[in-house]
């Protein structure tokens, strides 16, 4: 009798069934609900079929997520237990970016989905738009940019008086990846640097020449207050009408973290009595805004569409980074960035 030997060759991006002695390939079906670079597209390309969503309501999510293996989401949009609980097939959601406060989490967790995001590719890069920020406020740079282009208003340049941010106070809430890169932005500028972190002890804020204090300390000797703390229960309305009374009427709030964390309301109203110099906002309680937002038509706030980490090197490398987890993940293997570890006992 003769011998039959078959060498069987498949990408680690496929699932191999054997069953009743025939091999079958399945291929990944991915979700993207919003553009991501092309860079990541290519490693979910080699793995399976994408597919793009036609929208981001949680009524397009569920039904357009029923048979896919993996959902890529970036700032709109929910996954939902409703969501969750429609995709039959899901096994892995990926955040494209830091907060997972748009995942059910828990959730995802009962059911047995891995949640994987980009924790520490763009740190730099809101860091630096961050430091833009307050420069830009300090200054009055979008100020003067309009007038000039709008009216060619060249004596604009003796009334747009600003502040200097040499030498000042920087409050940061939130002592994190990205608030210990703010810190080393100000230390260049020899600003007297205060944090507030409850999770942070003073030993290691030390080294980065930051003082630990606690909040009403910091608003109330800040010349600058930049936030940097994830949108959770105990951060929701971190910033309220009583906090920012606190603050000096020359000092400005900088917030390039998630719009929850501020009062919007209480935030116009101490704008409005000039109980604050000015704010510069990157994020909004509510994505996209209202274009009737009040804060729009203010003169000393400054804002920019939640784009704090777009940079063609930080957006390549968050694509690659939440690509490359999902198809670990799908293929079995342990991704980088978890946020759910505890979900592997439950795949057990």
């Amino acid at each position: 009798m003769s011998t039959v030997t078959i060498i069987l060759i498949f990408s680690t991006h496929t699932r191999v069934n054997h069953v009743g002695g025939v091999f079958t390939v399945d291929r990944f079906k991915f979700l993207v609900t919003e553009k991501i670079d092309e860079a990541g597209l290519k490693i979910l390309e080699g793995a399976g079929e994408v597919v793009f969503a036609s929208g981001t309501s949680e009524e397009t999510l569920i039904r357009e997520s029923r048979d896919v293996d993996a959902i890529i989401i970036r700032a709109l949009g929910r996954i939902t237990v409703g969501v969750l609980s429609n995709a039959l097939n899901l096994r892995v959601v990926g955040r494209h970016g830091v907060g997972v406060d748009n995942v059910d989490v828990e959730a995802a967790t009962k059911r047995g989905v891995i949640v994987v995001y980009t924790p520490d590719v763009n740190s730099e890069a809101v860091a630096d738009h961050t430091f833009g920020l307050i420069i830009a406020s300090a200054r009055r740079i979008a100020q003067a940019d309009h007038a000039l282009r709008t009216r060619a208003e060249w004596k604009f340049r003796y009334e747009c008086i600003g502040t200097n941010v040499y030498g000042k106070t920087l409050g940061i809430i939130g002592l994190g990846r990205i608030g210990r890169r703010v810190a080393k932005r100000a230390y260049g500028f020899k600003m007297r640097i205060l944090a507030y972190d409850p999770y942070v002890t003073a030993s290691p804020a030390e080294d980065l020449n930051v003082e630990i204090v606690d909040l009403k300390t910091l608003l109330s000797l800040s010349d600058f207050v930049t936030i940097h703390v994830p949108l959770t229960k105990e951060t929701h309305g971190l910033l309220g009408e009583e906090e920012l009374s606190l603050m000096k009427k020359e000092a400005f709030l900088i917030n390039a973290a998630r719009g929850g964390v501020i009062d919007e309301s209480a935030l116009v109203k101490a704008l409005a009595l000039g109980r604050l110099a000015g704010a510069a906002l990157d994020v909004f309680s509510k994505e996209p805004p209202d274009p009737e937002n009040p804060l729009f038509k203010m003169d000393n706030v400054v804002v920019t569409p939640h784009m704090a980490a777009h940079t063609k090197e930080t957006l390549r490398d968050m694509a690659v980074t939440v690509a490359t987890d999902v198809v670990q993940a799908l293929i079995g293997e342990i991704p980088r960035n978890i946020v759910n570890p505890e979900v592997l006992e439950v795949l057990k």
